[in-house]
């Protein structure tokens, strides 16, 4: 498509979590297991440490234990600060995978924000409020010491650990975390609300209460996950348009705000208005042109164009007849888990194509899913193996069932192949072997069981043709106001969400 060979000239999609947590800190997994975890699904990394709380309540009635597991992670990171940036480093691996360093802090009057650096800083800086470590990010970028300050979970109510918009700081800011295990902060009433202990999302501290008020950021994904599992699936990740992996190629686009943020699936978002990627703010014309292209990882359901926050233009994707031509083309999901909670079931699952090839794989991995980093299990925490060799893909993983009916914990890849309408998916499950035909998949998903009722599960999903996830709009559009932005976001028929960083027009 022509957004992408011309906008987006020279760049690849890359998928990364800049945020989420171990036991370097508080929180459970170590270090090593976090990037060994993150190399499974992701292209770059960042394992961020629990800093400091400058403002952090008294030490009384029931926030005695969380003063105290708070007080015990800060000391137990600054005495492994030295083993943390050597891990990180060591780690790094460009052109295959790239790390950065980042910690923590916590804010109760400006809320949570990340430390980015692209280099290995110097000792941790602790900052009397987030305004003090603004300027000093600031400066630092000035002075050829590129870091960034990231505000995350930013809805929950200023004074409560929520965004304080008035002392956002672009400069110092250029990305702001709108999806993680805490929900989304888009709008107050966005997929994926609120559910922790913190509290609800209060409108005035959402993403489009700050774009309202005339800031300009990029927008990102990340799991703020705390179990050593960056990238745990479902709970956001950052896509980025860079011109390479390496650290300095994906840092210009952090910095640059080419980025999208999504729930789970690796869609690829392409977005430009007037032929400036997303994240640009410039001149725009009195008539704009507006490209968007999404591949994504199942059947989407919709796209939306909003203006302002507004939704200018939407796009219903419907079901898509597979080609005349005798090949199918598409993707299909395969997850493993279900079964009793809390049960472990190991899998070994191998799968390959008859009649028909793989032609890509995405993994969907999850980590022990834990939302309070004071819960703790004697689980370990790298269980899973993915490779792929030829025509066929394995992996080995662990599930527990799901921890409730709503709260979703398979284990599994997403194929897109390639094949005749008669193809077979054939599948090796725990020495079970299974076989599937494309056309039975065309009509719907099919399940099978390891052994009788209660027991582990897997499911194929239905084949999705190429059609279905591979959409592109496309239109014109007329200037209401001297500063008007934009943003496309994306809603999929299995309940994964993705949203663009917006343009935003200047005078």
């Amino acid at each position: 498509m022509g957004i992408e060979s011309e906008v987006f000239k020279g760049l690849s999609c890359y998928y990364g979590d800049i945020h989420n947590h171990c036991n370097a800190s508080y929180g459970h997994g170590s270090p090593e297991d976090a990037f060994a975890n993150a190399r499974l699904q992701l292209d770059f990394a960042s394992v961020t440490g629990h800093s400091s709380w400058p403002d952090m309540p008294k030490r009384e009635g029931y926030m005695r234990s969380v003063v105290d597991y708070h007080t015990a992670g800060f000391k137990r990171l600054a005495e492994g600060w030295e083993r943390f940036l050597e891990l990180t480093e060591r780690w790094n691996r460009p052109g295959d995978f790239v790390t950065f360093l980042s910690y923590e802090i916590h804010s109760m009057a400006d809320g949570d924000h990340t430390a980015l650096y692209r280099d290995p800083p110097g000792p941790m800086y602790k900052p009397a409020t987030i305004a003090e470590f603004q300027a000093r990010v600031v400066a630092d970028r000035r002075c050829g010491r590129p870091s960034m300050l990231i505000p995350h979970h930013i809805a929950y109510r200023t004074g409560f650990r929520g965004i304080n918009w008035p002392g956002f700081s672009e400069e110092a800011s250029p990305l702001v975390e709108i999806v993680s295990m805490h929900g989304c902060s888009e709008s107050d009433d966005a997929p994926m609300n609120y559910l922790h202990t913190m509290g609800p999302r209060n409108s005035a501290n959402t993403m489009q209460a700050g774009l309202a008020r005339g800031l300009h950021f990029g927008v990102c994904g990340s799991t703020d996950h705390h179990s050593a599992h960056p990238g745990s699936y479902g709970f956001g990740r950052t896509g980025a348009w860079a011109a390479g992996l390496t650290r300095a190629d994906i840092w210009e686009a952090l910095e640059n705000r080419r980025t999208f943020a999504v729930t789970g699936d690796r869609m690829i978002m392409a977005f430009a208005v007037d032929g400036r990627p997303m994240g640009v703010r410039a001149r725009l014309a009195r008539r704009r042109r507006i490209e968007f292209r999404v591949v994504g990882g199942y059947a989407v359901d919709r796209i939306e164009i909003l203006k302002n926050n507004r939704v200018l233009r939407r796009l219903d994707v419907a079901p898509a007849e597979p080609g005349a031509d005798g090949k199918l083309k598409g993707k299909v999901h395969v997850e493993v888990g279900w079964g009793e909670k809390g049960v472990r079931q190991d899998w070994d699952v191998s799968l390959c194509m008859r009649g028909g090839k793989i032609l890509d794989v995405e993994p969907r991995f999850h980590g022990v899913d834990i939302v309070d980093p004071k819960d703790s299990n004697d689980r370990d925490y790298r269980f899973t193996s993915l490779e792929r060799d030829g025509r066929m893909v394995r992996f080995t993983t662990s599930t527990w069932g799901n921890p409730t009916v709503n709260s979703h914990a398979a284990q599994g890849v997403s194929l897109e192949i390639e094949g005749a309408r008669d193809a077979v998916l054939d599948a090796e499950i725990n020495g079970k072997k299974m076989s599937v035909r494309l056309p039975r998949l065309l009509e719907g998903a099919e399940t099978e069981y390891l052994g009788g009722f209660l027991s582990g599960a897997v499911c194929f999903h239905r084949f999705v043709p190429e059609p279905e996830y591979a959409v592109e709009i496309c239109f014109d559009d007329d200037a209401a106001g001297p500063l008007d932005f934009y943003y496309a976001r994306v809603a999929q028929k299995n309940g994964q969400w993705g949203w663009t960083s917006p343009v935003r027009s200047e005078t």
